[in-house]
């Protein structure tokens, strides 16, 4: 079968921005900040960093390298760098787990666009948000209706290509939101709790932390980067062969974690002190009660939720393209086509997520891991978001190191690059060595006590 003719970045700063987008979403904006207020403050932050350049950066760097190589999608990009079957299905994975991630993520987007025209058109109301954030998760109409905008939106754009559609709104959107935080930060800042929030985030707190804080470190690095799906090996197909994939990768890596930092920078002085509830919680009822009794809380309530629709979008643009590219690629379809199927597919997928938040009873209690009650959507978060995401990474290690061969990994990845000898020596060992130890802790503590990192 011919492949059509491939589609390439307009930029290398087209590249790094929507790559950045993939991997900026929600869990920067609400996971980091929790786990950092429960493991220790400004000690976990620390750990974070360390964790994201000695294991996040070389996996990026394997993704990124092995698109560019291929010029393909996971699937075709495992089929021709080492042509034997086992490895075309760790592509199939990938194409899979972007899939299941989508359908459920964007149900979760899709409430950002509801509190964001809540603040532009009501506003928020003092010991309101709980009941009502009960009640609208609870709304199967709701969310399916909201689910279906988002989806809307991600598919509109990657509808329209990489240069004409992904490219382009990422030129915009990833400024825009830089901004947002940047003005959510300042405002943060003249709030009379602020001190006490930044004392409590950037001090270190070692009595605070555990072997369980390592963990939960790795998990947030590894999950924020978007790795293991194969979001960055897609975007890396649409590079040309002239691109400076260590810088790109480094800039990618900087940027989402920058984003992660300077969220803790807006969350923490905000609360004034570690998070009362985490994830949607933290944001969609706590943090709503705090902007009804803030000065200008109204304003910077639509604000804070047009940063995370923007931080959300970019990262659904990527997981559509990933499902996408597979049928493009491999199948031949157009790219019209191949998009408007999968974004059906989605649809139907993220339907009974929708639905499992109280909507339909069934739904919402299917499994109990670990002691955790999962309902769909709890449990496709689990086995996709979480399991599947780490294995893959995990077999991408094995695969770069067993078949593609570290000679042609480096070969690609160092074109272009005066990177010296030593510091590539260091990287393969972190990749070959110390990345996969702890991909395997984050393995084994998941399926050992049942409960999500990411």
């Amino acid at each position: 079968m011919e492949h059509p003719e491939r589609e390439h970045w307009k930029s290398s700063l087209g590249f790094v921005l929507a790559a950045a987008g993939s991997a900026i979403g929600l869990g920067n904006i609400w996971r980091f900040p929790t786990l950092t207020g429960q493991n220790g403050g400004g000690s976990f932050v620390l750990m974070y960093i360390a964790i994201v350049l000695l294991v996040g950066l070389p996996l990026m760097y394997v993704e990124l390298s092995m698109g560019r190589a291929a010029q393909r999608g996971p699937v075709g990009a495992f089929g021709k760098l080492a042509p034997h079957p086992v490895w075309k299905l760790l592509g199939y994975l990938f194409v899979l787990t972007g899939i299941v991630i989508l359908s459920y993520y964007g149900v979760v987007a899709g409430w950002t666009l509801k509190y964001f025209w809540i603040a532009l058109t009501e506003g928020f109301s003092r010991g309101g948000s709980g009941p009502f954030f009960e009640s609208f998760t609870s709304n199967g109409t709701a969310q399916i209706s909201f689910f279906l905008a988002f989806l809307g939106l991600t598919v509109g754009i990657v509808f329209f290509g990489i240069k004409g559609g992904i490219e382009r709104m990422s030129t915009v959107l990833m400024p825009v939101l830089f901004v947002l935080l940047i003005l959510l930060i300042v405002y943060a800042l003249t709030l009379p709790t602020a001190a006490d929030g930044l004392r409590f985030y950037l001090v270190p707190d070692v009595d605070h932390v555990t072997g369980k804080t390592f963990v939960f470190a790795l998990g947030q690095a590894f999950f924020s980067l978007s790795l293991g799906m194969g979001a960055m090996l897609t975007y890396g197909s649409y590079l040309s062969p002239d691109s400076n994939l260590v810088k790109s990768g480094l800039i990618v890596v900087i940027c989402d974690t920058l984003i992660a930092i300077m969220a803790g920078l807006l969350i923490f002085p905000v609360l004034g002190g570690a998070p009362e509830k985490s994830g949607p919680g933290l944001v969609f009822v706590v943090l709503t009660d705090l902007f009804a009794t803030l000065p200008a809380g109204r304003f910077v309530g639509a604000l804070f939720f047009l940063l995370l629709t923007i931080a959300a979008l970019t990262s659904t643009i990527s997981l559509m393209e990933v499902a996408a590219s597979y049928l493009i690629d491999e199948r031949g379809w157009s790219r019209r086509k191949s998009v408007l199927v999968m974004g059906a597919t989605v649809l139907v997928l993220g339907i009974p997520s929708a639905l499992s938040l109280g909507a339909v009873g069934g739904l919402g209690s299917l499994v109990k891991i670990g002691g955790n009650e999962l309902g769909f959507l709890g449990l496709a978060d689990f086995l996709f978001g979480n399991v599947a995401l780490t294995a893959g990474g995990f077999l991408l290690i094995l695969f770069t190191v067993f078949a593609w061969k570290r000679k042609n990994f480096e070969t690609e990845l160092y074109s272009g690059s005066t990177l010296a000898q030593a510091p590539r020596k260091v990287l393969f060992f972190l990749l070959a060595v110390v990345a996969p130890l702890c991909l395997a802790c984050i393995l084994g503590y998941m399926l050992f006590t049942g409960q999500t990192l990411g």
